[in-house]
């Protein structure tokens, strides 16, 4: 398929807004899209094949990026938001300087709510190892920390977990409460979920944590960004347009439109995507 004419779009009220993570995790962030901007034609990637970035370097992460981006532009998006944690902290600036003319939305901890709600001064945020040694997240403990003691706790292995469809089962819970228990007994009072996988298993996090900690998924806030940029730039969809979702993976296309189901979203048929030398091809 000639990327001509979908490339022609970009900049324009008909494109559509490109939307990449790992995996599964951004599919927390495209449903809160899909319920705030009904009538947005929405392309999301999930790369299946490189889940989870989370345990590879920033280079790398970077590089995928990259590619994600141009395979996104091809088909015509007109703003991209970069629904993964991970791919924000190593990406989000180098993108924006390569492509200035293209809008970002990325992913950041919700420290700034967290820090504002808390009563204890203690707040507690969740990530991958990747997040926590980038110099996104440094930037923002430093610029809105203010007082406030912030536990930062990596999760290995819990994007597995949750891409192997293990959302409430016995060894998850076992992994979590080792992560969370620590974290409640030093009397957090907020949780700041920086992964977009997280999300998906907030039901047995709010479990654990239990009802004194405000648990914080920072999709609402990227609904809102992804609203006023496009406004902002005067490509938000007509008002009588339709809006609708297609959906890619690197990974196999059945499982991720099971996983899809079970998250409750509506969608067509996901079709299979295609990494050759580093290259991302979206059919």
């Amino acid at each position: 398929m000639s990327s001509e004419r979908p490339a022609s779009l970009r900049g324009t009220r008909e494109g559509v807004v490109g939307i990449f993570d790992s995996g599964i995790g951004g599919l927390t962030v495209t449903s809160t899209i899909m319920q705030a901007l009904p009538r947005e034609r929405l392309l999301y990637f999930g790369d299946g094949a490189h889940v989870p970035y989370g345990p590879r370097s920033l280079e790398e992460v970077r590089g995928f990026s990259f590619a994600i981006t141009d395979a996104l532009l091809a088909k015509g998006a007109k703003v991209i938001v970069i629904a993964c944690n991970t791919a924000s902290a190593a990406a989000l600036r180098a993108l924006r300087e390569t492509h200035p003319d293209v809008p970002f939305v990325g992913m950041e901890p919700a420290v700034k709510p967290a820090v504002e709600h808390t009563r204890t001064g203690v707040v507690g945020v969740i990530a991958t190892v990747a997040t926590f040694q980038s110099e996104l997240y440094a930037t923002i403990v430093e610029r809105f920390a203010h007082g406030v003691e912030v536990l930062h706790q990596p999760c290995p292995g819990l994007v597995k977990q949750i891409e192997a469809g293990e959302f409430d089962t016995p060894a998850t819970e076992v992994m979590l409460r080792g992560w969370l228990e620590p974290l409640v007994a030093r009397g957090i009072d907020a949780l700041v979920l920086g992964c977009t996988h997280y999300p998906i298993v907030r039901p047995l996090i709010e479990r654990i944590v239990g009802p004194d900690v405000r648990v914080i998924d920072p999709a609402p806030a990227i609904a809102r960004q992804l609203e006023h940029v496009m406004r902002r730039d005067g490509i938000e969809a007509p008002a009588d347009a339709q809006g609708d979702l297609q959906c890619f993976t690197s990974g196999d296309p059945q499982t991720f439109s099971a996983m899809m189901q079970r998250l409750g979203i509506h969608h067509a048929p996901v079709r299979q995507a295609t990494w050759e030398d580093g290259s991302l091809t979206l059919p």
